[in-house]
C-alpha cells in the first residue's frame, strides 16, 4: 500500500543517516555502511508529492530520538505525562456517568438507533463539542479527556461512542478550528459544539478509504452568475453520521482547466457543504443526495452515502476559503490523522477492558475437575497474553494523548495508534 511504501522509504532512509552520522569515521566502517546506504536509496521506489507532503504534514515527537540511536526513557516519563483537568475529571464522572446509564444496548440494538432522549442529552451537553474551544462554545477538552470520554461510553455502547466519537475526530470541527476563515469559524463552530449541526465527513469511496490519494471525487473551477465555485462530483460511502448530518465535510480532487484561481491551487481540497441554505451557500446545494442508510455488520450507529453530480458549491464552501484550495491533503494527514490516533485507540481499549473483566471473570466461576479453570496454566498463559496486551494498549494511548498535550502532531505516530 501507499502507507508501507512511504514508512518503508522512509524508514530506511532515516536509519541510514543515523547509522552513517554515528558509526566512527574509520575507513573501512564508512567503506562498508555507504555503500549500502546509497543502495538501499536507489531501489526505493520514489516517493510522490502526495506522499511527500504526507511525510513532510505534521511534527516528528520522540520517534526522532528513536532513530539517533540514544533515547532516553528518563526524559520521555519526565516530559510526557497524561492528565486531565478538574474540569475533564468532573465530565467524566458526571455527564458521561449520565450518558451511560441511560443507555440501553438491547433497545439500541434493536431500533438501530439512539433514543431521542439520548440524542437530546448528547447536544445538550455538548458532547459533539469536546474538542471545540470554550470561546466558540465547546468544552475545550484535550486530547486525554477525549479519549478517556469515548473509552468509557464504548464499554457502554459501541454505537453511542461513535456517535460521539465522529464529531471530535473525524467531524469537520478541528478542521474548521484549525485552518477555517473568520466568518467560517464564528457561524459554525458554535452550532457544531451545542449540537444544533451534526457533522459528517465524506472521506471513503468506492476506490480509497484513508487513502485519499486513491479518491476519483472531482471538483471543476468554474464561474456560474457571476460567482466562482465549483462543480464537483462525488460518490463517498460507508460515511459515519451522514443519515442525520447537517453540514457535509467533503473531500476531492480540485483542476482548474480554466485557470479561474487567483490563490490556491489544484489538488485534494476540502469544503463544508449545509444541508440546507446558509451564509455560505445561499441557494443551498440541491444536488446534494445523502442517501440510504448503511447497514455495517448490524451496528447502530447512523452510516450511509453522499453523492453529487456535477453539483455547483460557491468558493466560500472551501474551508479556509479559496487560498486554501489544494490543500486538503495536508488538513486531512495533520488533524484528521490526530483525531483517528485518539478516537479509535481509545474503543480499542474499551475493547481490551471488555475482554479482560468477561473473559477473566468467566475463567474464575467455570470449573473442570472442581478446579476453576482460571487455575489452569494453559489457560493462566492465554489471559496474560490478553492482560500484557491491554496494558500495551493502555501505555501507547497514554503516551500518545500526552505527546498531544505537548502540541506536537505526529502523523507517522498517529497512523500506528490507528
Amino acid at each position: 500500500s501507499t502507507f508501507l511504501r512511504v514508512m518503508r522509504s522512509s524508514v530506511v532512509k532515516a536509519a541510514g543517516r543515523a547509522l552513517v552520522q554515528r558509526t566512527p569515521k574509520h575507513k573501512h566502517a564508512r567503506t562498508f555502511i555507504a555503500p549500502v546506504y546509497n543502495f538501499a536509496k536507489r531501489i526505493m521506489p520514489k516517493i510522490s508529492d502526495t506522499e511527500r507532503a504526507a511525510l513532510e504534514s505534521g511534527t516528528i515527537a520522540f520517534d526522532k530520538d528513536l532513530f539517533s540511536g540514544d533515547p532516553s526513557l528518563k526524559e520521555i516519563c519526565q516530559k510526557y505525562k497524561p492528565v486531565l483537568t478538574a474540569e475533564e475529571q468532573s465530565f467524566l464522572n458526571n455527564e458521561v456517568e449520565v450518558l451511560c446509564e441511560m443507555l440501553d444496548g438491547h433497545q439500541i440494538d434493536k431500533d438501530q438507533n439512539l433514543s431521542p432522549k439520548v440524542w437530546q442529552y448528547i447536544r445538550e451537553n455538548k458532547f459533539m463539542g469536546m474538542v471545540i474551544p470554550k470561546h466558540f462554545g465547546g468544552k475545550g477538552f484535550g486530547a486525554h479527556a477525549h479519549a478517556k470520554v469515548v473509552e468509557k461510553i464504548a464499554g457502554r455502547s459501541l454505537a453511542c461512542a461513535v456517535t460521539v466519537m465522529v464529531p471530535n475526530s473525524l467531524g469537520p470541527g478541528e478542521l474548521l478550528h484549525h485552518y477555517g476563515t473568520p466568518e467560517q469559524k464564528a457561524y459554525y463552530l458554535p452550532r457544531l459544539a451545542h449540537g444544533i449541526d451534526i457533522p459528517c465527513f465524506g472521506l471513503t469511496g468506492p476506490p480509497n478509504g484513508s487513502d485519499a490519494a486513491s479518491m476519483r471525487d472531482e471538483g471543476i473551477v468554474c464561474v456560474e452568475n457571476g460567482v466562482l465555485g465549483m462543480r464537483i462530483t462525488c460518490n463517498k460511502r460507508y460515511i459515519t453520521l451522514a443519515p442525520v448530518a447537517t453540514v457535509v465535510g467533503l473531500a476531492f480532487r480540485l483542476s482548474d482547466p480554466n485557470k479561474l484561481l487567483t490563490k490556491g491551487k489544484e489538488g485534494i481540497t476540502v469544503a463544508l457543504l449545509p444541508t440546507e441554505k446558509n451564509q455560505f451557500a445561499p441557494n443551498g446545494l440541491p444536488g446534494l443526495k445523502i442517501g440510504n442508510r448503511h447497514d455495517p455488520l448490524g451496528a447502530a450507529f447512523m452510516n450511509g452515502t453522499v453523492q453529487s453530480e456535477s453539483m455547483f458549491v460557491p468558493m466560500s464552501c472551501v474551508i479556509g476559503g479559496e487560498e486554501r484550495t489544494g490543500f486538503g491533503w495536508n488538513m486531512l494527514m495533520e488533524c484528521l490523522g490526530e483525531g483517528r490516533g485518539i478516537s479509535l485507540p481509545a474503543m480499542g481499549m474499551a475493547s481490551s477492558r471488555l475482554a479482560i473483566l468477561a473473559i477473566g471473570g468467566y475463567a474464575r466461576v467455570r470449573k473442570q475437575f472442581k478446579v476453576p479453570i482460571a487455575e489452569m496454566e494453559g489457560i493462566q498463559e492465554k489471559l496474560a497474553i490478553i492482560g500484557s496486551n491491554a496494558f500495551t494498549t493502555a501505555a501507547a494511548q497514554s503516551f500518545f494523548n500526552a505527546i498531544l498535550a505537548d502540541k506536537q502532531k505526529p502523523p507517522v505516530l498517529s497512523a500506528i495508534m490507528k
